[in-house]
């Protein structure tokens, strides 16, 4: 017999959750990390060092942080489904804003606003993909794997487009590309928004609850890391490519390999992620991801490159899809968008130092390889802080 309080499946759970993955292939994909893209032009046109350009990161990363911490009363006021559709409106305005000017503080406000827009719109989507996967338990895992993997769609999308206009128009037409991106964006997002997603009936209690950080410590050490380290790779691997002489079509195929990865993300790791409710299914992913921003060191070979782009985007995706199954295994439905906000700031706070931090040690040293070495190094430590997180899930039950 059912209890009439349990909720119901959603009848198309992959649909739905792949309509939500837009919001972060929208704010993150394009709105965080297309700017990679886009970065060596314009360093080169608006005269940038390797430290401004990495606190364009920074501000963007200080504004994830701050979405993150507003999430949960954002959700609380105007619900799970306003909060991913408000999120990713602001990030395609943010597009369009880095499109109009080239002076510095109006770029910063960009990359600051996209920072806030995307961290609202992926926790609330975050926790709103938990909610549509757990009324399907069997196949849980690998529906919350769909929604991560919509920032592999942007990369993807970006990396398909800013390459080749930045090659048809020459240098300094890093704007033309924000207003490619910018249409891309609203193309991206029209799904999104004409979809209804009924949530009431099952989180309506979600954002008031609390969420004890004491017991997760370690693993949100763990994912401040994965934060820190990560963003090296992701902001200046292709700077690294165009000065090996990668020209437009080995930018665009280095940064496409990345987000084609995250579509195999699902399958990839689905058994690591209900092989343990602690940290070690994270800390496996995280020392595959170490692996990957490691290779480039080696070598600047094709051969290398590309599998340094299959394992590092295979892994980028999944480390985010662990914390998020973390939270289901660990805490009730009540906590998850709190939960996932916490996981959310952790992260924010790593990423906020990292580019800054990177930026200044490369035009210290004068070596991008520098920045390599620390981002791997940073995500090996993140996997060993996770091995050490144990599951949780007799707190859970007894709070």
């Amino acid at each position: 017999m059912h209890a009439p309080d349990r909720p119901q499946p959603y009848a198309h759970p992959a649909r739905l959750i792949l309509f939500l993955s837009l919001a972060p292939t929208v704010g993150l994909g394009i709105g965080r990390f297309a700017y990679a893209l886009v970065l060596p032009d314009m360093r080169d046109a608006l005269g940038w060092s390797y430290s401004a350009a990495g606190f364009m990161n920074t501000i963007n990363a200080a504004g994830y942080l701050v979405g993150a911490l507003l999430a949960s009363r954002f959700v609380k006021r105007f619900g799970l489904s306003a909060a991913v559709r408000w999120g990713t409106l602001a990030s395609v305005v943010s597009l369009a804003l880095c499109a109009i000017s080239g002076n510095f503080v109006i770029l910063s406000f960009a990359r600051l606003l996209v920072g806030v827009a995307a961290a609202v719109g992926f926790v609330a989507g975050g926790a709103l993909a938990a909610t549509i996967a757990q009324s399907w338990p069997a196949r849980a895992n690998f529906l919350l794997s769909l929604f991560y993997a919509g920032p592999g769609l942007g990369i993807v999308s970006s990396g398909l487009v800013a390459p080749f206009v930045l090659q048809a128009f020459g240098p300094g037409s890093w704007w033309i590309v924000w207003w490619a991106l910018t249409l891309l964006s609203v193309i991206l997002m029209i799904p999104l928004l004409v979809t209804p997603i009924d949530t009431k009936a099952r989180i309506a209690e979600a954002a008031p609850a609390s969420f004890a950080i004491r017991p997760v410590l370690i693993y949100l050490t763990s994912y401040f890391l994965f934060g820190a380290g990560y963003i090296a790779y992701m902001t200046f691997m292709i700077a690294y490519v165009r000065d090996a002489g990668g020209g437009a079509a080995a930018q665009s195929a280095f940064w496409s390999l990345i987000g084609l990865s995250a579509f195999v993300t699902p399958w990839v790791w689905r058994g690591v992620l209900a092989l343990n409710r602690g940290g070690v299914s994270t800390a496996i992913i995280l020392a595959a991801l170490a692996i990957g921003a490691a290779l480039p060191l080696f070598g600047h070979s094709t051969l290398l490159l590309a599998i340094s782009a299959l394992v590092f985007g295979v892994a980028f995706f999944a480390v985010v899809a662990s914390t998020t199954a973390f939270v289901r295994f660990n805490y009730p439905l009540a906590e998850w968008p709190k939960g996932i906000a916490a996981m959310t700031i952790a992260f924010g706070l790593g990423q906020t130092l990292g580019p800054i931090a990177v930026g200044a040690v490369t035009d210290a040293l004068g070596s991008l390889s520098y920045a390599l070495n620390v981002s791997a190094a940073t995500l090996a430590l993140a996997a060993v802080a996770a091995l050490f997180q144990r599951r949780l899930a007799q707190e859970a039950k007894a709070a």
